[in-house]
């Protein structure tokens, strides 16, 4: 299947955009760097992301649906223990009654694959060499102009890994690209942890081990990747990841305040909860500490909130008098209360 379709959309959206930084002003370069393409490239991601946004919302929306429906999983799973086929069945018509769909979950992040690679690929042909300029709706000026484009003097398609002879290529020093790239890579996968961490600080840690090992694989292992990976992007590239992680850092906290999960929407505070519930009398007459609760809210856990201290229960009943007991005697020497003068 060719891919050329999706190398003349995202072509056309950048150069859509560099012409409008052109023709406000933004068209030279300045600090060494050449501000109408970068910024090309970050309002590529802008309007790459408002395109995606309804289809984002609904997948935050069958999250929550699919959230909700965990208790009725779980039962299904322990009716039809060993009974796969069923069990399937009964989840599909769990899905279609309640119309929850498990698929929307990851379906932004494979759409956004194809623009990834598109870009990817787009950036890559920006060499001095050759001899195809005018591919995919460029001009050949337009090809010169965004082949020597520059970030703070880094040329935006060059890369950690550039050999000697690419550089030598683009006019580039070794170690200026080697610096821009390098900050940009741990700018990268400092972006992308953040972006697992944020989900996770506010739905927490998935019960079910598969699910829970795949959120380690997202916090820890993609982040660790781009350390090895980022070494082969473009610097352009790595300026339209790390502009996709910020946006998705914004989007995610807007949404999480408007669709909050229901871990979140159910949670309350210590404060909030009655004064009674914190003390329970014990069967055996004498007061057991309160099980400690666990951390919640944050990634490693928060720091474990003070117990209130727990009263003794006192028994009212013992302390009343028997039934044909004699009345105690006042101490001797206490002083009855003086009635009021008037």
């Amino acid at each position: 299947m060719s891919l050329d379709w999706i190398y003349f959309a995202i072509s056309w959206i950048l150069l859509k955009w560099h012409a409008l930084w052109e023709a406000i002003g933004l068209g030279g370069r300045f600090l060494g760097t050449n501000w109408s393409w970068v910024l090309a490239i970050v309002f590529l991601v802008v309007t790459i992301r408002i395109i995606l946004f309804p289809i984002f919302v609904k997948q935050i929306k069958s999250q929550r649906a699919m959230q909700a429906l965990q208790p009725k999983v779980k039962e299904l799973q322990a009716k039809h223990k060993g009974d796969r086929e069923t069990l399937q069945k009964e989840m599909m018509e769990l899905y279609k009654t309640e119309k929850a769909n498990p698929l929307m979950g990851c379906l932004p992040m494979v759409l956004q694959i194809p623009v990834f690679l598109g870009l990817f690929h787009t950036l890559r042909r920006l060499n001095p060499d050759n001899q195809q300029t005018t591919l995919y709706g460029w001009t050949a000026d337009q090809f010169h102009d965004a082949t020597h484009a520059t970030l703070f003097t880094a040329p935006i398609a060059s890369k950690f890994g550039s050999t000697p002879a690419e550089l030598a290529a683009l006019g580039a020093n070794s170690t200026t690209v080697k610096i821009i790239a390098g900050v940009l890579v741990l700018i990268m996968m400092a972006t992308t942890y953040l972006t697992s961490r944020q989900m996770i600080l506010k739905t927490g840690w998935a019960e079910d081990p598969q699910q829970k090992m795949i959120q380690r694989l997202m916090l820890y292992g993609i982040p660790l990747s781009l350390l090895i990976s980022g070494s082969i992007f473009p610097i352009g590239v790595i300026i339209y990841w790390v502009t996709n992680n910020l946006f998705t850092l914004a989007q995610q906290q807007w949404v999480l305040r408007k669709y909050p999960p229901p871990q979140m929407a159910g949670r309350t505070t210590s404060s909030a909860r009655p004064a009674s519930s914190t003390a329970k009398p014990a069967t055996n007459g004498t007061a057991k500490n309160p099980v400690q609760p666990a951390r919640t809210g944050g990634l490693f856990g928060r720091k474990q909130q003070q117990e209130e201290p727990v009263r003794p229960v006192v028994d009212t009943k013992a302390l009343a008098p028997k039934p044909g007991a004699k009345p105690v005697n006042p101490k001797k020497g206490a002083r009855p209360a003086s009635k009021p003068k008037g």
